[in-house]
């Protein structure tokens, strides 16, 4: 069970100032009134109430005079209050909130009986887990390799039409037009509209990390069966160790435990009064690298070349394979010509088999070519596999000899920066303990690598429970549920879109879950909500969609609050700019009325179980609206959401 909202509450920055906006429930709340008086802030203070993430109060009179806002929550059986400060000192937003649970039909409590000591995350928690979603569940995001958990963050996608989105054509949700949040919504949707199984978002969940387990598990094991020649590093300071006399000059490739034993060993007799093994050098160590350089890419560019003359010979291969067996194909004339040449009587026709008068020469060339191919296609076929070994083998022999330049290069830059030290020492004792030190500095930093225990080889296990949980979700209906019920939330789309006489109401309409959007599929094709023309269309769809939407909500127990928001429906029949005569034609005046008729059919058939609070600036006079205002914030009668009372020495606005 979710809820719906039973007050907004403000408090004023002076002592005693407190002002509450009560709301109805499952029916239709209406404030109406002139510009700025506060209408629009409505919305925005129960989106921050409701754990935004931002300060999204416009500036003005209520950011001015207002210290505190509450809205209170209410579903059966339970009531819970809700208080966040306004940011101070020039923050972004205030990041703790005030939680309290009350007994059904308590009144707002006092601006000083309230402690903000809820951080803004438990808050949301807890106000996720008081809408009725579940805190297990976690969703795919579209577009990203991550998880989602919904929240009561994303449940307000539906309920709330701020006063630029209710007649958007190219935003259909909430805050649908900011960065990352279309992605968002779509990856929520199937949850909210009940396509998600929770048990089965459990499995998907536990097969996702399982997984991501067997790559970690993969990488480990590879790092520890690493038997490679040493790393550039060790052997560069192998190297230099035998330049300045620590170790006499070392032979042939080694293996990286064994460099690293080496250079242990050495570092533990240094440590305990070793001295210095002084002997001739060599040539230059740095020449001999580079040379070996010089043959690694002499060698490398020879694979390369094997590796293309093998793949010619191979295309060639498959080409002239083709070729020629079409060519059999077509002498051995569908299996009538007999293929053994030493069998054939050369006197009877090899198509019909009856008698001739003498040998057929054509016959036997037909006989002889046929024999011919099949010596062809015979050695072919053994050359063709042992073409592709020496391929995979010079592939290998390719990639051993990256892996050595990229060693040689790492010994090359170590060996370069650690003698332009060493050679600015002006004796062989200093210079020793500098590559000693170096030495001892490489250890220490593998040390605990090399020392950490063995990896467990997991990989049978954790294939197995994939297969297992793989061959669990194969038969998960996810999307033909999610199908099956935008069909039928499709249906109620367009019977209210009828019931408002919308352009395309009589074509099929679908909501896109894609675009997210209103696609109407007319015989000229697909039309959608931005290319409707009329802003009135744009605003009808949006109702219909919400309401259609809501009532699935409802009827399915969904985890949406009970609520639809709407600012400021009436827009699209006034002027963009006031002119001062701002009333309604009678053909505008019945469309709005027929939008409030809508929502009043919605609202019947879910029995109080769904509210829609609006905000408008139009006031009709006609039952179904009139009957349904709660406030009136015009200048005239000096009321708005923010009391006189609070603005000392303000003017009046004009």
């Amino acid at each position: 069970m979710t809820f719906q909202i039973k007050a907004v509450t403000i408090y004023g920055k002076k002592p005693g100032q407190m002002r509450t906006v009560p709301f109805q429930l499952g029916t239709l709340n209406i404030v109406t009134g002139d510009s700025r008086r506060g209408k629009s802030a409505l919305l925005t203070i129960i989106d921050y109430c409701l754990a935004s993430s931002d300060y999204p109060v416009k500036a003005g009179k209520v950011r001015t005079y207002v210290s505190t806002y509450a809205i209170t929550l209410t579903k059966p059986g339970e009531q819970l209050f809700v208080a966040r400060q306004a940011p101070k000192d020039n923050a972004k937003t205030s990041t703790t909130m005030c939680v309290l649970t009350q007994a059904p039909g308590s009144p707002p409590p006092a601006l000083e009986d309230l402690r903000f000591t809820t951080p803004e995350d438990t808050a949301k928690a807890y106000l996720s887990d008081f809408c009725g979603i579940d805190n297990t569940v976690r969703v795919p995001a579209v577009g990203k390799n991550t998880l989602i958990a919904p929240s009561i963050r994303h449940a307000l996608f539906f309920c709330f039409q701020a006063q630029n989105e209710v007649a958007n054509p190219d935003v259909l949700f909430h805050s649908q037009g900011e960065e990352w949040r279309p992605n968002t919504i779509r990856g929520v949707v199937p949850y909210f509209l009940g396509a998600v199984d929770p048990e089965q978002a459990l499995l998907h969940n536990k097969l996702r990390n399982l997984r991501r387990d067997l790559a970690d598990n993969e990488a480990k094991l590879a790092v520890s069966a690493d038997r490679t020649p040493a790393s550039g590093q060790a052997q560069a300071l192998l190297t230099e160790a035998v330049e300045v006399g620590l170790l006499p000059p070392q032979t042939g490739a080694q293996a990286a435990d064994d460099v690293l034993q080496l250079l242990l060993r050495l570092r533990n007799e240094l440590a305990h009064g070793g001295t210095l093994r002084p002997h001739e050098t060599d040539g230059d160590p740095l020449a001999t690298l580079h040379a070996r350089r010089a043959d690694l890419r002499r060698d490398f560019a020879l694979a390369r070349a094997r590796i293309a003359d093998l793949k010619g010979a191979l295309a060639e291969n498959d080409e002239f394979s083709d070729q020629a067996i079409e060519q059999r194909a077509r002498l051995t004339s569908l299996g009538l010509l007999r293929q053994d040449a030493e069998a054939r009587d050369l006197d009877h026709c090899p198509l019909c088999d009856s008698t001739i008068p003498s040998a057929n020469d054509t016959i036997a060339g037909l006989t002889r070519d046929l024999a011919l191919l099949d010596g062809d296609l015979g050695v072919i076929r053994n050359d063709t596999p042992a073409i592709r070994r020496l391929i995979a083998a010079q592939e290998d022999r390719l990639q051993e000899l990256r892996s050595e330049l990229a060693r040689n290069q790492e010994q090359v830059q170590e060996l370069t920066t650690g003698l332009r030290t060493t050679q600015q020492e002006p004796d062989d004792l200093r210079r020793a303990a500098i590559v000693q030190g170096r030495i001892s500095l490489y250890v220490d930093t593998i040390a605990q690598q090399t020392a950490a225990p063995r990896v467990l080889d997991r990989r049978d296990e954790l294939r197995d429970q994939i297969a297992g949980l793989e061959e669990q979700l194969s038969g998960d209906t996810q999307d033909e549920r999610l199908t099956s019920f935008l069909s039928l939330i499709n249906q109620d789309i367009r019977e209210k879109a009828r019931g408002l006489d919308l352009d395309f109401a009589a074509s099929p309409i679908r909501l896109d879950l894609n675009r997210l959007t209103v696609i109407a599929d007319t015989t000229d094709g697909p039309v959608q909500l931005k290319d409707m023309g009329s802003a009135e269309n744009h605003l009808g769809y949006h109702v219909s969609t919400l309401l259609s939407l809501h009532e699935w909500f409802t009827k399915h127990q969904s985890p949406v609050p009970r609520m639809l928001v709407l600012d400021q429906p009436s827009q699209v029949y006034f002027p963009a700019e006031p002119t001062g005569e701002e009333v309604l034609q009678t053909n505008d005046r019945t469309h709005l009325l027929n939008t409030y008729k809508a929502i009043h059919r919605t609202l019947q058939q879910l029995a109080g179980k769904m509210q829609v609070i609006v905000m408008e600036h139009a006031d009709l006079d006609d039952p179904a609206f009139s009957q349904h205002v709660l406030e009136r914030w015009r200048y005239g009668n000096d009321s708005g959401l923010v009391p006189s009372t609070w603005m000392e020495h303000e003017t009046p606005e004009s």
